[in-house]
């Protein structure tokens, strides 16, 4: 079952468009071959968690460990597998988010469930889990060894076209990116950032053409102008 998971008209104005959007969603709107997983694929979920800060709107990102044998250095929703003793996906995720950032689970508040996206190269299925952080606490890598950095980014920096780009990896159609200072958001985590931005209607015009191989794409992210949102970890 995916939807909304609370009334939207009882959501921030900013996010009810988003909740209740979820209602009925099509999978394929996240792009192929993101939907429709296998059952054979391994149970995941991830916690897209919606704050509100100085900046406006902002949405939680981690980097993950450059010494990591999976995925390292790559930024994700927090998230990992649902393991036997979860309730379901939504347990998993906030669960996942209090091991990885440390953040405090009374304050967030799950408003939607997506479904499943497939990530064929690491043979999860994933569901997605929206929330909105009522009460948000302080988030910092719990262990550097699994998390490098954790930041809170502005939604209107990511809807930015100066910070938005595709990424071409060889034999791969190039996919949706966004340079974060210090963070490189693309693969899985930035085709589902860039459908729930677009879900929601908040995504402005942005230059498609431009792609970029991933070395140069990371050096664009490394070089980006600090804007000063929240931000703790080595980047």
């Amino acid at each position: 079952m995916t939807g909304p998971l609370v009334d939207p008209a009882d959501v921030p104005e900013w996010l009810r468009p988003l909740v209740e959007r979820t209602a009925d969603l099509d999978p394929g709107h996240f792009g192929w071959p993101r939907a429709n997983p296998p059952a054979s694929a391994r149970p995941a979920a991830v916690l897209v968690l919606f704050g509100e800060g100085e900046s406006g709107p902002d949405v939680l990102l981690l980097r993950r460990a450059d010494g990591l044998n999976s995925h390292p250095g790559q930024v994700a929703f927090p998230g990992g597998s649902v393991d036997s003793t979860d309730g379901g996906p939504v347990d998993a995720a906030v669960r996942e988010a209090v091991e990885e950032v440390g953040l405090r689970p009374d304050g967030v508040r799950p408003v939607a469930t997506l479904p499943e996206l497939h990530v064929p190269h690491s043979g999860f299925r994933v569901s997605p889990v929206l929330a909105h952080w009522v009460r948000p606490s302080p988030v910092a890598p719990v262990d550097p060894g699994e998390t490098a950095a954790v930041a809170r980014v502005p939604i209107a920096w990511l809807t930015d076209p100066a910070n938005r780009l595709r990424v071409e990896l060889a034999g791969r159609h190039p996919s949706p990116a966004f340079l974060v200072p210090g963070m490189l958001v693309w693969g899985f985590t930035g085709g589902l950032l860039s459908g729930l931005l677009d879900l929601a209607g908040w995504a402005r015009r942005w230059n498609r053409a431009d792609v970029r191989e991933l070395d140069e794409a990371w050096r664009a992210a490394e070089e980006a102008d600090d804007i000063g949102f929240g931000r703790t970890g080595a980047v």
